[in-house]
């Protein structure tokens, strides 16, 4: 098979975990070929520069076999090659490490942690007077 669709290509090497998600990301615009935006329907051939943006991070991938069938994972590196520059990988570390230092209201919960600093805080006041 010199040719498969990028959807398909995608759910094969496992880069996503249904088929769905990877129309989707297509659809988003967070799939190229060759420097250029794909939808799903896009056929992929050998030698073909994919690129992956899964925030923060952008993947590459050069495709060595086009396949639309999923295959084991001991079978990937056999139908691409992983070509994601390091700067990327040490974004990805970079943003691990962050964590969750900085919480912006109105995202959520509180925390444990935040709710026993907000008590120390307002113990300090006496509300009575």
């Amino acid at each position: 098979m010199a040719e498969a669709r990028i959807d398909k290509w995608l759910w094969s090497v496992r880069i996503f975990k249904t088929r769905t998600i990877a129309s989707e990301a297509c659809k988003k615009g967070r799939i190229s070929v060759n420097d250029v935006q794909v939808k799903p329907s896009k056929t992929v051939h050998e030698g073909d520069i994919v690129q992956v943006r899964k925030p923060p991070v952008t993947y590459s991938f050069r495709v060595l076999q086009c396949i639309e069938n999923r295959v084991g994972a001991k079978l990937v590196p056999e139908m691409m090659e992983n070509i994601t520059p390091q700067d990327q990988y040490n974004l990805l570390e970079m943003n691990r490490i962050a964590g969750f230092v900085k919480r912006d209201a109105g995202l959520g919960r509180p925390t444990k942690k935040d709710r026993r600093d907000m008590e120390d805080f307002l113990s300090e006041f006496d509300f009575d007077e």
